[in-house]
């Protein structure tokens, strides 16, 4: 029997949405599923197509929570993957993507919501503690990004960042290097998320020095022992909220998925092992079973929560 905290979804009167254990799953994009449920032949609340951006793992992870609990109140879920923010904000905007999971759109993803926010609906903030970073091992024995000008030779005068389009990529190039006056010691080497990591862990590995753009909450911070380099000229931008956007109109379309999702909040604690749990624990393929395993650890995480 599912646990339901959504008052919302009692008033819907149709009894048959409610026994909808799982109905049309995840990469059905793709023309397959996750594993997360099957379609049992009853009528779908709706279809919605969830955007999300695998290489960036905070929304990774909010991306296969809002798929479980989404089927497991009606919902079939479609999950697109895309490789850039900006045509996950385009996609908003223009009705191709119904919800992105894990949005920066108070600063870092500002830009985008400047050119599309009036085609985008806030669904609602979930995380509070968000913060663009600049990194370092523990082991590398500078403190602060003033430090960094004059040990250029130590990093090979570069920091490695990810996508070339990221807000935080953004951030580092047009805030944090000019502002610490690195434009003539260092390169911004872009590429992807996986990539960064790849160096990452050879320096590590070899204990060889290295600087990273990294980002709160993020599983890699632990795993990889790093520290952020203090931003006396605040650079990289204060903390900020994540939230979940939907294309405009979506709350009207889907009622009951609005309302599930303006009732998550997650605390630093629930949000790490959330994302340690699908990116770690059980890793690509697994995310429903680590899903699962979620819900099964923290049943009261927020307000809205469906569990079996």
């Amino acid at each position: 029997m599912n646990k339901r905290h959504l008052t919302g979804i009692l008033a819907i009167g149709a009894a048959a949405s409610l026994t909808l254990a799982g109905c049309a799953t995840g990469n059905d994009v793709a023309g397959g599923t996750n594993g997360g449920g099957s379609n049992s032949g009853e009528e779908s609340l709706g279809t919605i197509t969830l955007g999300y951006l695998p290489s960036w793992t905070d929304g990774l992870s909010t991306a296969y929570l809002l798929e479980d609990q989404l089927e497991k109140i009606g919902y079939t879920v479609e999950m697109q993957e895309l490789t850039e923010a900006g045509p996950l904000y385009a996609g908003l905007a223009q009705g191709d993507v119904d919800i992105y999971p894990s949005a920066w759109p108070e600063l870092t993803h500002k830009s985008y919501m400047d050119q599309y926010g009036d085609k985008i609906e806030d669904l609602g903030e979930y995380y509070g503690g968000a913060q663009l970073t600049i990194a370092v091992p523990e082991y590398v024995d500078i403190d602060s990004i003033e430090d960094l000008e004059a040990n250029a030779d130590r990093f090979g005068g570069k920091i490695y960042g990810i996508e070339p389009g990221a807000g935080l990529t953004k951030q580092t190039q047009e805030s944090m290097i000019p502002a610490y006056g690195l434009d003539d010691s260092y390169q911004l080497v872009t590429s992807s998320t996986a990539a960064m990591l790849t160096e990452l862990d050879s320096a590590e590995a070899a204990q060889r020095d290295i600087v990273v753009t990294s980002w709160r909450p993020f599983w890699a911070n632990d795993r990889y022992g790093l520290k952020d380099l203090e931003d006396p000229k605040g650079a990289m931008g204060e903390a900020e909220a994540l939230h979940f956007l939907g294309t405009d109109g979506f709350a009207e379309e889907y009622p009951e998925a609005a309302e599930l999702i303006k009732g998550i909040a997650l605390d630093d604690e629930q949000y790490a092992s959330l994302e340690d749990m699908v990116v770690n624990e059980y890793g690509e393929g697994k995310e429903a079973e680590a899903i699962d395993a979620w819900l099964e650890e923290n049943p009261d995480a927020y307000d809205t929560i469906v569990t079996d």
